[in-house]
């Protein structure tokens, strides 16, 4: 496939333009704040991972390097259960497009499944994941919706994955309480699977 072939002429300095700035996010996020961007390597991805997870094993599974950007709510208004509070893009390159696969069923769906009941994050637990059906991608995707709680309350998180070639898009929504976001998180993911193919247009 031309676009397959086409991502091999990516770099790990191109990620940066994946990602999207606020003004291509959805409606929703326009009052937010980038609140983190940056590169995301095997290294920080391990340390903020899953518990036993190392660069060792991303690397093995072929992923390079990646770049993130979140934007969340930074006013101090109280926020109540079912509002959205932060909203993510990330593009993450790997070595080659059968790799992207394998990452989005064996690390990512695999990985958030095996953890439920385990301890996530500060004083946070992972209660339950839910398989999410997508539709609208140039290629394959999947999403879940990742329930957690603790003292504070409940967490949601509606993480949608897709390929384009051999990069990986990952769009995120956080939302306060129990509850799923598939809608918001494809919009997302749509807006930015489009900015990656004119990166990698660009750069072909």
């Amino acid at each position: 496939m031309a676009l397959d072939r086409a991502t091999f002429g990516i770099t790990e300095e191109s990620l940066q333009f994946m990602v999207l700035d606020k003004k291509d996010m959805p409606e929703e996020f326009q009052g937010f704040q980038v609140v983190r961007e940056g590169p995301l390597n095997n290294e920080t991805m391990a340390e903020h991972g899953f518990a036993g997870n190392t660069p060792e094993r991303f690397r093995a599974v072929g992923r390079v390097t990646g770049f993130m950007r979140e934007l969340g709510e930074t006013s101090t208004a109280v926020t109540g259960d079912g509002f959205n509070f932060l909203g993510a893009t990330v593009a993450h390159l790997f070595d080659k497009p059968k790799s992207v696969t394998e990452w989005m069923h064996e690390v990512f769906v695999k990985d958030f499944e095996e953890n439920v009941g385990e301890s996530v994050g500060e004083d946070q637990q992972l209660i339950s994941t839910q398989r999410l059906e997508t539709s609208g991608f140039f290629d394959e995707a999947v999403a879940l919706k990742v329930l957690q709680g603790g003292a504070a309350g409940l967490i949601s998180s509606t993480v949608l994955d897709f390929r384009v070639g051999r990069i990986l898009g990952v769009a995120f929504v956080g939302t306060v309480g129990d509850h799923e976001r598939l809608d918001l998180a494809t919009q997302l993911a749509q807006s930015l699977e489009k900015r990656i193919v004119q990166v990698v247009l660009g750069a072909a």
